[in-house]
């Protein structure tokens, strides 16, 4: 089942705080388990370093695939990818433009920021 929920992910950690390995072992741990759930968001969006996690060398590019397959549309801002220079190193879903995702953020009935 997909809702109308969109995920806005603007770090490649989850939390706040200087524990990176743990913040990354935390979205990780997310990720796989939102897999899991019946219920899926509609779609996840990157922005920022949150655009590392689409990348070839992300922990998080298997759980993003199989979300991909279960449904879920998986976006990430050009231009973060531009200036993180990972263009070319996108291993899941589609590049957009600010315009597309703020319009999918307008139209979602709900959008969770992490």
């Amino acid at each position: 089942m997909t809702t109308k929920t969109v995920i806005l992910i603007a770090s490649d950690m989850l939390g706040r705080g200087e524990n990176k390995p743990l913040g990354s072992l935390l979205i990780h741990s997310f990720l796989n388990t939102l897999c899991a759930f019946n219920e899926k968001p509609a779609s996840i969006l990157f922005m920022n370093d949150g655009v590392k996690l689409v990348a070839e060398d992300s922990v998080a590019v298997g759980e993003l695939k199989q979300l991909e397959a279960q449904g879920v549309e998986i976006l990430a801002c050009g231009t973060c990818l531009s200036r993180l220079e990972l263009t070319d190193k996108v291993a899941v879903g589609q590049v957009s433009n600010m315009y597309d995702l703020t319009n999918i953020m307008l139209k979602g009935d709900k959008v969770i920021s992490l």
